[in-house]
């Protein structure tokens, strides 16, 4: 056997592999994904935004945080060193919210912005809100129960996008939905490997013992998280509340979003390898997921350009010598279907994902209301996702080149 199908066969394998093991979780623990437990007390919270040129959106956040149903003892506004009216925007709203404190300093980042305001934060857990996203009113409420777990480090809502006008917005709905479904699987083998920076709310003493945030790295938020499971804390998920956040509505700000995610998701790779299969799920299952999730990106988009350039090469070959020769380039005994237990598999694994994902999205439609277009489901399945290797190819590049690239 030739090395492409052994490789094809690994790809399907793996393919298959996960996507059992995702239903098997799915359905021992299907009547439970909307549990949340009650607090048995109350919790001191305060909540830290870090904003970067957010004068368009500050206010809204700022109004949906204090509109939550849960006391917050402190908001901090922490200024990045903006270049538009941020803080002057925000410190109008001083006089209408007691509880708003307004930072400025010099441009530093977010990490270190967040670690900055964590100077001014006495109480036992403290929320990151990302400054164009939106907390639900119960969102608070629906997450301090689960730190009656001591051993809990921190809880994540879902997110999903609060701008869905245009086709690409669409269709990140889509990918929204389905990571905050498979992502509350994963806290049922203790493996959510990110809590989402447009609302996560953390103990102050997990914090603490990680450091804050590592600062270089882009996304903090990925990293903490895997910090958090190195030093044996839990991360749990409520899938009983959300929060919204604004998704770019253009390619190229989306291509900059999605791969800033990979480089960031590279830089743990690199911090965290020598954790893998040590220890905890951390090393047994997260570290391994990615990146052999990233091997498996590069390998299906190297095995599609190479079927591609075959087929284009023995295409032009087969045109240029049958001219030559007088010979017919199609005769009617070309025209039929040759079975390949290859195409086969790709296909029964196209379909069951498929149909996986339109399942997924008829769970989360009863929970955010929204009809989902068949045919965008088809665009998202055969086009949004084949573009992520793309974006991977071009995240290593910036990685090996040691450049973090923000935007």
């Amino acid at each position: 056997m030739t090395p492409l199908p052994i490789l094809y066969f690994v790809y399907m394998f793996v393919g298959f592999y996960f996507l059992i093991i995702t239903l098997l979780i799915y359905y021992k623990n299907k009547t439970n994904l909307n549990f949340y437990p009650k607090p048995n007390k109350k919790y001191s919270v305060s909540l830290i935004v870090p904003a970067y040129n957010e004068e368009l959106s500050i206010v809204d956040t700022i109004k949906a945080i204090e509109d939550i149903d849960y006391p917050i003892e402190k908001v901090i506004i922490i200024d990045d060193g903006s270049k538009d009216n941020t803080f002057r925007v925000a410190s109008a709203l001083k006089k209408e919210y007691k509880n708003l404190q307004i930072i400025t300093k010099k441009n530093s980042g977010k990490a270190d912005s967040i670690n900055y305001a964590l100077k001014y934060v006495k109480t036992e857990l403290v929320g990151i809100v990302d400054a164009d996203s939106f907390p639900a009113k119960d969102s608070l409420n629906k997450m301090v129960g689960f730190f009656n777990d001591l051993e809990v480090g921190a809880v994540t809502p879902i997110c999903v996008p609060r701008n869905n006008t245009t086709f690409l917005e669409k269709l990140q709905v889509m990918e929204y939905k389905v990571i905050a479904f498979t992502r509350k699987l994963l806290e049922y083998i203790d493996s959510i490997y990110v809590v989402t920076g447009t609302l996560g709310l953390y103990r102050k003493k997990a914090l603490d013992d990680i450091g804050g945030f590592d600062k270089n790295n882009i996304t903090e938020d990925i990293e903490a998280t895997w910090h958090l499971l190195k030093n044996d804390w839990k991360v749990k998920m409520s899938f009983a509340t959300y929060t919204t956040t604004i998704v770019p509505d253009r390619i190229i700000a989306w291509y900059r979003q999605r791969r800033r995610w990979s480089l960031g998701g590279l830089q743990c790779i690199n911090k965290y390898k020598g954790n893998t299969l040590k220890k905890n799920m951390l090393g047994y299952f997260v570290i391994p997921f990615f990146t052999f999730g990233l091997f498996l990106g590069l390998l299906g988009i190297g095995i599609f350009l190479y079927l591609l350039a075959r087929k284009a090469i023995s295409s032009y070959l087969l045109a240029k010598y049958s001219i030559e020769t007088s010979v017919p380039i199609v005769t009617m005994n070309d025209l039929f279907i040759t079975p390949n237990i290859l195409n086969y598999f790709g296909v029964v694994l196209f379909v069951l994902f498929f149909v996986f994902n339109l399942y997924v999205l008829s769970i989360m439609k009863d929970k955010f209301l929204g009809k989902q277009s068949f045919f965008n489901l088809l665009v998202y399945m055969t086009v949004y996702l084949l573009v992520y290797p793309i974006v991977l190819i071009t995240s290593i590049w910036h990685f090996y080149r040691g450049k973090r690239v923000w935007r």
